[in-house]
């Protein structure tokens, strides 16, 4: 990803959630040297990633697929390469977060080895207030 990509990026992140990153988010993901991917499919965008790497840990900061995309297994191969990236990098072990009413991701994460490992009360804003936010971790 680049800030070239950033208008598509935040376009589609706008699309995809009711309290979406800003476009400053992700230029201090960049500016931060944040692991930050553009999914392309047959030369066209179609999904993006965010993974801040400290040390021998990664932490998945923001993972979408557009909408058009979806349900294809691009997500699944994004995590993935991610997964790779922070190997590669030596990590030795995959953080995230992720609202326990998102349950697409939920069963993405549990099918690539996230296993849920505490919970971050009021951690997400909400229509309603606030929700938790379940934390997961992955052994690479």
């Amino acid at each position: 990803m680049t800030e070239q990509d950033l208008d598509w990026v935040v376009a589609c992140e706008r699309d995809l959630h009711a309290f979406p990153w800003t476009r400053g988010n992700f230029v201090d993901s960049l500016v931060a040297g944040y692991g930050c991917w553009l999914l392309k499919v047959e030369g066209r965008r179609a999904g993006y990633a965010v993974m801040m790497r400290v040390l021998d840990e990664a932490h998945l900061l923001d993972i979408s697929v557009d909408r058009s995309y979806q349900g294809r297994g691009h997500g699944a191969a994004l995590l993935d390469h991610l997964r790779e990236e922070a190997r590669r990098h030596g990590a030795t072990q995959f953080f995230l977060e992720v609202r326990p009413s998102n349950e697409a991701a939920l069963a993405l994460y549990r099918k690539h080895g996230f296993e849920h490992i505490g919970r971050r009360r009021d951690y997400y804003p909400a229509v309603d207030g606030r929700e938790d936010a379940i934390v997961m971790r992955c052994a690479l």
